[in-house]
């Protein structure tokens, strides 16, 4: 069996807010590991993860992308697609919701094809 985490979970996770919630997360993640149940964060999640670190929780940006990244590349949770943390590193010129649009297509072996002149920058990215 898989697990998939919502959002409201990886928060929770990374804020250790509310308490009981935090732990409640994080014992059955270790019931999932003790179960070899696999735990799987999706690009969906990791992005409005992120926006909620940033707009609920006044996490800084770059350290939200650490949070996130650190969660990530733990072993803990499977990223779908995989390499998400790799993302979360890169920068402008587009935002992490466009980063995460072009990994995914990227890893369906897709092209992106974009108005946004900064997301057409992207290699494999065709610009309209």
């Amino acid at each position: 069996m898989s697990l998939g985490l919502d959002t409201s979970v990886v928060v929770r996770l990374l804020v250790g807010e509310p308490e009981a919630q935090f732990r409640s997360a994080r014992e059955r993640l270790q019931r999932a590991h003790a179960e070899a149940e696999s735990v799987l964060v999706t690009d969906l999640v990791v992005v409005e993860s992120y926006f909620a670190l940033r707009h609920y929780y006044d996490v800084p940006d770059e350290e939200a992308r650490t949070r996130l990244a650190q969660l990530l590349s733990s072993g803990v949770v499977d990223p779908s697609p995989p390499n998400l943390a790799d993302v979360l590193a890169l920068a402008a010129p587009s935002g992490l919701a466009d980063h995460l649009i072009h990994h995914r297509y990227a890893h369906l072996e897709a092209t992106t094809l974009t108005f946004d002149r900064a997301q057409g920058d992207h290699e494999g990215a065709e610009l309209v």
